[in-house]
């Protein structure tokens, strides 16, 4: 099944690659190790040497947050459709 993986600017510009990733997948970390055999400099932006998805970095399928940080937030179902994107968090002062 076909699922978008829209990516951020500041991703594309670091890893040179384009604005929406077509991938096929059937969970959340499926996509991600589509991205990873794909474009593994924008795999390590988002998932660091474990696997786990970095802190500041969101995950949201259609509207809603994936909860990545919890046991099988990776394993969030996707379905024909759609829409995975990819988040950085920003915080200052």
């Amino acid at each position: 099944m076909s699922i978008a993986v829209h990516i951020p600017r500041g991703f594309r510009e670091y890893c040179r690659c384009p604005e929406t990733i077509n991938v096929t997948a059937d969970t959340v970390v499926a996509a991600l190790v589509q991205l990873q055999q794909e474009y593994p400099s924008l795999y390590t932006t988002v998932c660091d040497e474990t696997g786990r998805v970095r802190p500041h970095i969101h995950l949201f399928v259609n509207s809603d947050m994936v909860p990545v940080r919890d046991v099988g937030g990776l394993e969030t179902p996707l379905r024909p459709g759609d829409e995975l994107t990819l988040w950085q968090a920003v915080s200052g002062g």
